[in-house]
C-alpha cells in the first residue's frame, strides 16, 4: 500500500522546524549580527516569502529559534523538596548555555540587545520575565508547604536569585558550576527558608 502523503500543515510544521534548525545553525556561526531572512532563505534553500510567512522580522525568527532549543529547559520538576529543584533547575539552565548551540547564540543576542530597544523588550518578555515566573511559581508553592517564609514577598529575591547565574553566566569569566549554584541556593534558603 502506497505512503500516504503528508498533509499540507505536517508539511508546514516540519519545514518550520528544518528553518529553526537552519537558523541556529546561522546564528551560531555568524551571530545575530550575521542572521538575516535571506540569508536564512538563500542556506534553506526558499523563497524569501516562505520565511516571511511564518516570521515578520529577525527577532521574532530568533526567539523561535531559541525557543526551539530551549523551552522545555525551563520548565520546573516538583519533588516536594524546593532546594533540590532549584538545584536541579539551575544546574540543567547552567549546562544548556554552557553549549552550544544555546550559549554562542543567547550570547548573541544579549549583545545586540543591549543597542536594540525592542529587542531588549522582547527578549525580557519571552526569556528572562519567563525564567523569574516559573521559579516565582515555584518558590510560592514552598512557601505553601511550609519550605518557604509564609510572609516573605519572594518577587524580588526570585528575580535576584536568577538573575545572579545569568550574570555570572554572560558577563564575567569566572566559573558558574555545582558549587556556584549550591551557594547561590544556600544564601537564598538561610534567608527566606523554614526549620522543619
Amino acid at each position: 500500500m502506497p505512503d500516504t502523503p503528508a498533509t499540507p500543515r505536517r508539511r508546514g510544521t516540519v519545514r518550520t522546524q528544518e528553518l529553526l534548525s537552519v537558523t541556529i545553525d546561522i546564528a551560531a556561526r555568524d551571530g545575530y549580527a550575521g542572521l538575516s531572512i535571506e540569508a536564512l532563505a538563500r542556506r534553506a534553500g526558499v523563497g524569501k516569502h516562505t520565511v516571511y510567512r511564518r516570521w515578520p522580522s529577525k527577532s521574532a525568527l530568533i526567539f523561535d529559534a531559541l525557543s526551539h532549543v530551549w523551552t522545555t529547559d525551563l520548565d520546573y520538576r516538583d519533588t516536594g523538596n524546593v532546594r533540590a529543584d532549584l538545584r536541579e533547575q539551575f544546574l540543567r539552565s547552567t549546562a544548556a548555555l554552557s553549549e552550544p548551540p544555546l550559549g554562542p547564540l543567547y550570547r548573541a543576542v544579549i549583545a545586540e540587545a543591549q543597542a536594540d530597544p525592542d529587542l531588549r523588550a522582547e527578549l525580557h518578555q519571552r526569556f528572562l520575565a519567563t525564567v523569574e515566573q516559573r521559579t516565582l511559581e515555584r518558590t510560592t508553592r514552598a512557601q505553601r508547604t511550609g519550605e518557604l517564609a509564609a510572609d516573605a514577598d519572594l518577587t524580588f529575591p526570585t528575580e535576584v536569585l536568577c538573575g545572579a547565574l545569568y550574570y555570572r553566566y554572560l558577563l564575567s569569566n569566572r566559573p558558574v558550576g555545582t558549587a556556584e549554584v549550591d551557594a547561590l541556593i544556600e544564601m537564598f534558603l538561610a534567608a527566606y527558608g523554614t526549620r522543619s
